[in-house]
């Protein structure tokens, strides 16, 4: 009989997957760890769907659910642990080549055992598992003769297994639409858990066993080995007892034969900082002996720590650091040039602020020994490049061998890449989008890129460790970014810098304390009045417009928190498509109207800034809901200026084929279209001079993505208007009253009323 029966009744696909891992540990080890993590993801799946206090994180692969805070909190420490041993052995299973060795097995499936019992205690609304059942490994069904699986026959096991199952994503997207039996079960479920925290669990969930072989796991997944009698439970002389020596728990030493670091693991129920001390005094035995003070480790199996006690505090780390890391740490105790006394390259950058910038940053990491900081820069005054000079003083110093620069649009991460090709080549920049097993100093991802690559291993270890990155960059670091990739930072143990044109006293308090700053002082500020003043970029006017707006009558400052964060994350979708149910439908009929649009249209053309002598409306953007919107503007473009051929105003999406070569049209200042009607693909990041006027055709919630909207078109442009004739300002309209929601007081106008010179041209003939 299956030790995973008490599933039976409630959790059918669960306890069949357990069941299937369980029969395979000693016949086929590996197909028992994909199994094994089957029954993990259905049960943590089925928490996700049936517990309304598990919050759904950025995406549904099984590291995102089990690291979302809300299912660590239920979960606590133990089952935690337990689900990333069962998730990292899994996955070895299916990506690795490599013999799965039957103890890997039984230690995934008795992990699993002690889950299930977890899930069941606290969800059942029936009979719940007795508090002394046991995993005993002497119960195993006995073995039998059978075909083993290949890791790639599991790959098309586990893509066909994926496509049966429901996405959590599209099933709780609206949990206000949730069916009606749904809505029952949870209520049903919320009753059961209420039940279960009324009765202790003394379950015991082999937590020691656990640590031990988590630790072990972390560290062969950075490549040590730990096949050596000195690895472990070394001994040293000199410790202030009465035999004066001491067992260091795990010795991590170099190819010299000298410690690079050490580990001092402590028990699981306590708190992994008692061994502080401990693991201090250990160093110092180590440095007596060998003449090199390793990097201190002390961990209690959920809680890591690491302590370069040379130069910072103790900080907490998803992990432990590689040979070549450690190495590289300790060799930066002599190498390492003062940041204070290095050129910046002012080739890169040669504007008075963005020296000030990197200066302070540099400041912040050298002097105050600071691991984040924060560059607030209006959108056009150069931060990538700034960041760029950062990361060359960084390189030439010996501070950083490794940059991660992080953005939001694969457009952003191709734009990036461009910049650093051109003013850093050395550092050889890989875009990981494109060049997953690219090599260089100098990397460059997508958010989401990355989280896939956190996971990815070889041959059991992991390409990218914590330790890997010295310098990891956020760009348009915010509210939602964090909500949804969090992982990442808290992942890679480096230096932080995020970036972003919010203005400093528009950033929320959450993104400064993420960088552990005073709310509203950041580590440089550069706002955009400043760089008007100094002749950098240029203001925005406020073109007046008549059209009646159906109204909500509030303010972004008026929301709740949790509606804020809703907004933010909204605003951010891929497609950058707010969901209809949280707009009023007035909104909705009134943007799709014909004579609304017309009338948009009719006002755009008549007084929007003019170019080529006033016979062309200059580059303009326009902000549009969706995709079906932007077409119907498209579409009404056509049909009231039939005289354009279908050339003047294009759609620029992410749903159209060959969207770069529009992008590539628009960035050249004859040729068509003038006119791009953007579902957020020109929102953010995108640089053309030329762009005189923009459209907000839609509602904006978010204040990130606002600020970062109206910088398309603060960028200088010499000679836009003729020789000498140079862009002052850009024209604003806003059809949503985007600028009320924000409080934003920008000089209004009533826009351009030139005639055209061809109209000019035929008055004079009359």
């Amino acid at each position: 009989m299956s030790q995973f029966a008490f599933l039976q009744h409630e959790w059918v696909t669960v306890f069949e997957a357990a069941a299937k891992a369980e029969a395979a540990i000693y016949t086929d080890p590996r197909t028992a760890c994909f199994y094994a993590r089957r029954a993990l993801e259905l049960a943590v799946s089925w928490a996700y769907k049936h517990d309304a206090a598990l919050r759904l994180p950025y995406q549904d692969n099984l590291s995102a659910l089990i690291h979302e805070p809300s299912f660590k909190q239920a979960a606590g420490e133990a089952v935690f642990s337990k689900t990333r041993v069962i998730n990292t052995l899994g996955n070895r299973a299916v990506h690795n080549d490599r013999p799965v060795p039957e103890s890997d097995a039984l230690v995934a499936v008795r992990e699993l055992f002690h889950v299930a019992y977890w899930l069941a205690h606290t969800y059942a609304r029936a009979e719940r598992p007795a508090p002394g059942l046991t995993f005993d490994p002497a119960a195993l069904p006995q073995p039998t003769p059978a075909a083993r699986q290949t890791a790639e026959q599991l790959q098309v096991l586990e893509a066909s297994l994926r496509e049966r199952d429901e996405s959590l994503s599209a099933l709780l997207a609206d949990k206000t639409a949730l069916d009606e039996e749904l809505k029952r079960l949870r209520a049903e479920i919320a009753t059961a858990k209420l039940a279960a925290a009324a009765q202790p669990d003394t379950h015991d969930y082999s937590e020691a066993e656990t640590r031990d072989y988590f630790i072990d796991l972390l560290l062969r997944e950075n490549g040590w080995p730990l096949d050596k009698s000195c690895d472990r439970e070394f001994e040293v002389s000199g410790m202030p007892n009465r035999q004066e020596k001491g067992f260091v728990d795990y010795v991590l030493w170099g190819d010299d034969g000298k410690p690079l670091g050490l580990v001092e693991a402590k028990r699981t129920r306590r708190d992994a900082r008692v061994g502080q001390q401990q693991a201090k005094l250990y160093a110092d035995c180590l440095e007596r002996q060998f003449g090199q003070r390793p990097i201190i480790f002390y961990s209690n199996g959920y809680e890591h720590w690491i302590w370069n006690d040379t130069c910072y505090p103790p900080r907490r780390v998803q992990g432990f650091y590689k040979k070549s890391e450690l190495g590289l740490l300790i060799q930066r105790r002599n190498t390492q040039r003062s940041l204070g006394e290095a050129t910046i390259n002012t080739v890169i950058v040669e504007r008075y602020y963005q020296w000030r910038a990197i200066r302070r940053i540099a400041e912040a990491f050298e002097r105050d020994h600071d691991r984040k900081a924060l560059l607030v820069m209006a959108t056009g005054a150069g931060k990538t490049r700034t960041v760029i000079a950062l990361c060359d003083l960084l390189i030439r110093c010996n501070w950083a061998k490794r940059v991660l620069f992080l953005a939001d649009r694969v457009a952003l991460v191709n734009q990036a890449v461009g910049a650093f090709k051109r003013h850093l080549p050395d550092a050889s920049p890989v875009n990981l989008v494109t060049e997953k097993d690219g090599e260089g100093r100098i990397f460059v991802s997508t958010y989401p890129t990355m989280m896939g690559l956190i996971d990815e291993t070889t041959d059991g270890q992991r390409r990218f460790g914590p330790g890997h990155f010295d310098l990891v960059i956020i760009d348009e670091a915010h509210r939602s970014v964090f909500q949804k990739y969090r992982t990442i930072f808290d992942y890679f143990d480096s230096l932080l810098v995020g970036l972003t044109a919010t203005p400093k006293d528009e950033i929320d308090r959450n993104t400064y304390s993420l960088f552990d700053l005073e709310n509203g002082v950041p580590t440089d500020a550069y706002s955009l009045e400043e760089a008007v003043r100094d002749g950098f970029l240029v203001p925005p006017q406020a073109v007046s417009v008549d059209l009646k707006f159906p109204q909500r009558g509030i303010t972004y400052d008026e929301l709740p928190e949790e509606d804020k964060d809703q907004w933010d994350a909204l605003e951010w979708d891929d497609e950058g498509t707010v969901p209809d149910h949280v707009e009023a439908q007035a909104v909705n009929q009134w943007l799709f109207n014909k004579d609304t649009v017309d009338k948009v249209l009719e006002h755009l053309m008549t007084r929007g800034l003019r170019v080529a002598g006033g016979d062309r409306l200059g580059k303009t953007i326009i902000f549009a809901k969706n995709q079906q919107h932007a077409d119907f503007i498209v579409e009404r473009f056509d049909v009231n200026y039939p005289h354009y051929r279908g050339e003047f105003a294009r759609a620029i999406t992410f749903k159209i084929e060959y969207t770069q070569t529009l992008i590539d049209n628009f960035s050249i200042k004859e040729k068509s279209p003038h006119i791009a009607i953007s579902v957020d693909m020109l929102d953010t990041g995108i640089d053309i001079p030329e762009v005189v006027n923009l459209v907000f055709f839609k509602l904006v919630r978010s204040k990130t993505k606002f600020w970062q909207m109206l910088g398309r078109g603060t960028r200088l442009c010499p000679d836009l208007f003729g020789p000498g004739e140079h862009k002052e300002f850009f024209y604003l309209f806003d059809y949503c009253q985007n600028l009320n929601y924000f409080s934003q007081n920008i000089p209004a106008t009533e826009g351009s009323v030139a005639e055209s010179l061809g109209k000019r041209l035929f008055n004079a003939r009359l």
